[in-house]
């Protein structure tokens, strides 16, 4: 397809007399695939070619319709309210089913080759439970990072802990009141969470335990060996139980070095902002003011000479670049902290550094439940763990409903129900604020992950019923519509990765690939597989073939695991 429309880019251009330069624009960069097949197969918008040509678009379609030397392929070209759209060969769609299957990575153009990017993302605070709200950071995430792999990128994953903080004070202070190592080994992490709600409580009370859980953190921070070794002590429990979560979605960092690992490169940052006369002393602290920029300042030291979390992100980000020599760093954060990012890139850029402007914030949105926000003091969160389960449990009822015989019936019913935890997490614009709902998050019915992968399993049913034909097995067959509308649907997945990549918007890949399953269905319901014969049985299985290789991995993209049955 990309050397087709190489092909027309060039024609038209040889129609309307004119080069690129002149235009200022790449030509096939501009096409598009029409959603509506009845107006054709590929369109030039021709737009953005008015000033150039000093011509309407209508006027500029036209003259290239009547003019254009069509390539082999192409049936016809028709001007249509500024558009110029072309009429492709259903033959030729049937070569390009082969295309996709000769080549495994289909899909992928190789922007990344040579290059390395790191992404930020999921981050807990060690001692806490998991729950719906660090699902959004996870899942996105990591989608973005399989995009950016599949593409070539050599990817950094990075769970950046916050695991260091006066909560640490508050954590031990409780720890040593009301606590005790075996407590914490027979519970573990909701041993941690109940004593720090505890502290919370009783602070109320004794506003003295404040002042405790200060001097215990300051020890803390001169590396009292005691309390040292509760602290990591904490942080093993607490990454034992992350762990088996991201086990549980088929995740994998690389590092999971927090905020601690960054305390003792934090003065060497803040004596940099100095010597490049960027700090400024305001009511006792310390600050780059950004009012230039429309931001109000960087907060780099408190009063009390202790460091924020922008001084924290510097550091961070100076040693990664270091470390991994990054083209992109990205982090995956809420759109809550969308002017923390801002305000600390800013800095970066002020302090000289050439590679500011690879550090990308991915911001999304709020996640509610019952119409309020997620609170761990009010109960009003929904646990990962309790999710997931649910989402399990219901799918391995319906199987046992629907396929009592299934082999692996559990193995399958945690990859649909996590699967379709996770496909709702990526089914809308991750800007967009959602509100939780158990319905909505265990839906397997519609547009769901479930769908997709039953879809998928459908596709390697068939397969395994029948051997799959060599290539040119099919050689000569003309496809119908409805099989033409599939391999069409199958040859936008490139545009498709790419826009997911430049966006950093895993939603648009959930969204293709619901068009797959909904054009490779409706081609299975019409276009009978195992009961045809000839060239016309060999180009379905292999047109299937593809369809299951384009769908499996849209489901390697979001992170949900392949079902050969269900």
């Amino acid at each position: 397809m990309e050397q087709l429309i190489q092909t027309l880019a060039s024609a038209a251009l040889d129609a309307c007399g004119a080069t690129e330069e002149q235009l200022g624009v790449s030509l096939p960069s501009l096409f598009e695939q029409p959603e509506d097949v009845a107006v054709g197969d590929l369109a030039l918008p021709c737009f953005r070619l008015a000033k150039a040509l000093r011509k309407s678009p209508a006027a500029i379609a036209s003259d290239i319709a009547v003019s254009v030397k069509l390539p082999d392929g192409v049936l016809r070209a028709e001007a249509v309210n500024g558009y110029l759209n072309f009429f492709i060969d259903p033959a030729f769609y049937a070569g390009r089913v082969d295309a996709i299957l000769q080549n495994p990575d289909f899909g992928a153009r190789g922007q990344g080759m040579g290059k390395t990017m790191v992404i930020d993302y999921s981050s807990p605070n060690i001692a806490k439970r998991f729950h719906v709200g660090h699902l959004g950071t996870t899942v996105i995430g990591n989608a973005i990072k399989n995009l950016h792999a599949f593409c070539g990128y050599r990817c950094v994953g990075i769970n950046y802990l916050g695991d260091w903080g006066t909560q640490f004070g508050k954590l031990i202070v409780a720890y040593k009141k009301w606590s005790s190592a075996d407590r914490v080994a027979e519970r573990g992490i909701e041993e941690l969470v109940d004593i720090y709600v505890r502290f919370s409580d009783e602070s109320e009370k004794d506003p003295s335990l404040n002042d405790e859980a200060r001097a215990a953190f300051a020890e803390l921070e001169r590396g009292n060996e005691e309390y040292l070794a509760i602290w990591r002590y904490f942080k093993e429990i607490s990454l034992r139980e992350y762990k088996k979560t991201y086990e549980l979605l088929g995740i994998e960092f690389d590092s999971y070095d927090g905020e601690s690992f960054f305390t003792d490169k934090m003065p060497a940052i803040v004596e940099e902002l100095r010597e490049k006369k960027l700090l400024v002393q305001d009511d006792g602290a310390w600050i780059v003011p950004l009012d230039a920029y429309g931001m109000p300042p960087a907060l780099i030291l408190k009063r009390d000479g202790s460091t924020l979390y922008p001084t924290r992100d510097i550091a961070a980000a100076v040693w990664r670049k270091k470390t991994y020599n990054f083209d992109k760093c990205i982090y995956v954060t809420s759109a809550g902290q969308s002017l923390h990012f801002a305000q600390w890139f800013k800095v970066v850029e002020l302090m000289g550094y050439d590679w500011a402007d690879q550090l990308v914030h991915v911001p999304y949105g709020t996640m509610s439940v019952g119409g309020e926000k997620l609170a761990s003091r009010t109960g009003n969160v929904i646990l990962l763990d309790d999710l997931f389960a649910e989402a399990i449990a219901k799918a391995e009822k319906i199987m046992e409903e629907k396929n009592a015989s299934l082999p692996n019936r559990h193995e399958t019913a945690v990859a649909v129900g996590t699967g379709a935890v996770i496909f709702n997490a990526l089914s809308g614009s991750r800007i967009k604020d959602t509100n939780f709902t158990w319905e909505g998050a265990l839906s397997f019915d519609g547009n769901t992950g479930p769908y997709v992968q039953y879809t998928y399993a459908r596709a390697s049913s068939v397969l395994r019923k029948a051997a799959c034909p060599d290539e040119g097995a099919a050689a000569g067959y003309v496809p119908s519509a409805d099989e033409t509308a599939l391999v069409k649907t199958l040859l936008r997945f490139p545009a498709r990765v790419d826009a997911a990549l430049n966006e950093y918007e895993p939603s648009i890949v959930s969204r293709y690939v619901l068009d797959v399953c909904a054009a490779y269905n409706v081609f299975y319901h019409n276009c009978p597989i195992l009961k045809s014969s000839g060239a016309e049985q060999a180009f379905r299985l292999r047109l299937t073939a593809a369809a299951r290789q384009i769908i499996g991995k849209s489901l390697d993209l979001l992170t949900i695991r392949r079902t050969e049955e269900i």
